[in-house]
């Protein structure tokens, strides 16, 4: 988008030349750290006896499960769940990055949530900020034994790899859902799991030598 406004204002002598064409649109596939199935529920399994880490652990699986970023997730309200004609429940938003419309299944863990945290704020979860979310996570981290820097945006790539495409999910549906505008976004995190995939086939691999 910006390189075809530049283009244009190249054309119109506004400016020389576009500064967007060093830019290729590739995303690095090294910082989408994600949680495995077993990891995720590892965490989902825990039941912690300090309430402030139990309820950072449903915000974060809250995302883990929907792919919400924080700035989305913290606005939902129950205005933004829908049920369709088959009694299947959405929540239905756009990203505030992206203006997208995105549609997400509630799925049932997600639902538990919702219904446990039902008329005690007005949003679907409880408020925290970044920095406590991200703290906390670092606790929960270590208590579950999970060697991975855990952050909010941890529980977005988990979404998009372990949750969704590692289950099948197209790679449309998956960007539609994450508010991508365009599948190119999504791309990366589909290879990241195939090198996931690989690592696990090598260790399988060295078995049957």
């Amino acid at each position: 988008m910006y390189k075809t406004a530049c283009n244009y204002a190249i054309k119109m002598d506004l400016i020389i030349k576009n500064p967007f064409n060093i830019y290729d649109g590739r995303l690095s596939v090294k910082d989408a750290v994600f949680l495995t199935q077993q990891e995720l529920n590892t965490i989902e399994n825990k039941i912690f006896s300090t309430p402030r880490l139990e309820k950072v652990k449903d915000i974060f699986l809250f995302s883990c499960y929907t792919g919400y970023a924080p700035v989305d997730a913290l606005e939902l309200t129950h205005r933004n769940l829908s049920e369709d004609s088959n009694g299947n429940l959405w929540i239905m938003t756009s990203r505030a990055k992206t203006a997208i419309r995105a549609n997400v299944p509630v799925l049932a863990t997600v639902e538990k949530i919702i219904a446990k945290y039902k008329n005690q704020q007005k949003g679907l979860i409880p408020k925290i900020s970044n920095q406590k979310m991200n703290a906390y996570l670092k606790e929960i981290a270590d208590v579950c034994g999970i060697d991975k820097h855990l952050t909010w945006y941890v529980a977005r790539h988990t979404f998009a790899t372990t949750v969704t495409l590692g289950n099948g999910v197209r790679l449309e549906n998956v960007s539609a859902m994450m508010g991508h505008t365009n599948t190119k976004q999504t791309q990366h995190y589909a290879k990241v799991l195939d090198v996931n995939i690989m690592e696990d086939m090598e260790k399988l691999k060295s078995k049957f030598r």
